[in-house]
């Protein structure tokens, strides 16, 4: 007995050495999005209740988030604010396909839009 102690409170300390090298803590949602939180930001309780996982001011449904995991870098993606853009802003224009539309081809739909300030997933009603 006083061995598997000692086995896993060895294997604690490695795996704490281990963890010290990551700097963010990622979570991943079902639809593929990811949300990065400085480890070094981290409040001391994570809030976790029925249906909802809260840690500092991000908030995530269980039922949506399909992992967590630490990570080297921030790997924070998805659309963070919806704002208002102007199409004569657009440097390029992509359907969903990956094909290069110009403005006169745009219908109906989603479109991943390049301009100066970065690349922005649109939808055209």
């Amino acid at each position: 007995m006083k061995r598997i102690i000692l086995l896993l409170s060895i294997l604690a300390g490695v795996l704490t050495a281990q963890a010290e090298k990551y700097t963010y803590l990622t979570f991943e949602t079902t639809d593929g999005a990811k949300t990065s939180v400085d480890v070094s930001s981290l409040p001391v309780t994570i809030n976790l209740d029925n249906s909802t996982l809260t840690i500092g001011e991000k908030t995530f449904t269980l039922a949506d988030l399909s992992k967590m995991y630490f990570s080297t870098q921030s790997e924070t993606t998805g659309i963070q604010e919806v704002s208002v853009i102007s199409l004569d802003e657009a440097t390029d224009i992509y359907d969903m396909h990956g094909r290069k539309v110009n403005k006169e081809q745009m219908r109906r739909g989603i479109y991943v839009m390049k301009t100066k300030q970065g690349t922005r997933k649109v939808s055209v009603k």
